[in-house]
C-alpha cells in the first residue's frame, strides 16, 4: 500500500508558500505516528491477517481481517474495524468485531476484552503508548489462539457453554462460522 500521508508531508515541507497559505491547518502527531505505525504493521502481519483501507488518506480508520488457520474458528473470516483517535498514542485504538461470532471474549455486539485495548487494566497488560498497532494486531490475532480466555469471559454464556459441553460450544462456533463469517 502506498502511504500518501507521507508524501503529502514531504511535499508540503518542500513548499515554501505552504507555511504561510496554510499555517492554521496542521498534521496531527497522531497522523505523523501512524505513517510509520501502519509500515510497520504492514510488514510484520501474521499470514492470517490482512488490511484493508477504505480511504487511503485516513491512516487512522482501517479494517482488519483475521482468517483463523487452527482452533475453533479455522475456517472463518472475522473482520475488525479499527478506530484511531486524535489522543493516540496516549489512548489505545477503538475497535470492534464487525463480524458476529459466538466468542467468550468478544461479544455477539462485536466488544472485545482484550486487556491492551483498555485504557487502564487490572491485569497490568492494559494499553500505554510504548504500544504499537502492530501489538494490537497481534492481539486480536491470538484471540483465535493462545490469548483465548474462557476464566474472564465478555460472553458468559459462550464460557459457561465450553465448561459444560466442549462439543456443543465448537458445534455453535461452527454453526456462527457457516452462518456469518462467510459472507465477508
Amino acid at each position: 500500500m502506498m502511504i500518501t500521508l507521507q508524501r503529502k508531508l514531504r511535499k508540503n515541507a518542500e513548499d515554501p508558500n505552504y507555511h504561510n497559505k496554510n499555517c492554521t491547518r496542521r498534521v496531527s502527531i497522531r497522523d505523523k505516528l501512524l505513517v510509520k505505525e501502519i509500515q510497520e504493521m504492514e510488514t510484520m502481519l501474521p499470514s492470517t491477517c490482512s488490511i484493508k483501507f477504505k480511504d487511503p488518506h485516513k491512516l487512522h480508520e482501517f479494517y482488519l481481517s483475521v482468517t483463523p488457520d487452527e482452533g475453533f474458528w479455522q475456517g472463518g473470516k472475522f473482520w475488525f474495524h479499527v478506530y484511531i483517535t486524535e489522543d493516540y498514542n496516549i489512548a489505545p485504538p477503538t475497535v470492534k468485531c464487525q463480524t458476529k461470532l459466538w466468542h467468550p471474549n468478544i461479544s455477539e455486539d462485536g466488544d472485545i476484552c482484550l486487556s491492551l485495548l483498555r485504557q487502564n487494566s487490572i491485569d497490568g497488560l492494559g494499553w500505554a503508548p510504548t504500544r504499537r498497532l502492530k501489538d494490537v494486531v497481534w492481539g486480536l490475532n491470538s484471540l483465535f489462539t493462545d490469548l483465548l480466555n474462557f476464566e474472564d469471559p465478555l460472553n458468559i454464556s459462550a464460557a459457561e457453554l465450553y465448561i459444560r459441553d466442549k462439543e456443543a460450544f465448537k458445534n455453535k462456533v461452527r454453526d456462527y462460522v457457516i452462518q456469518y463469517s462467510r459472507s465477508c
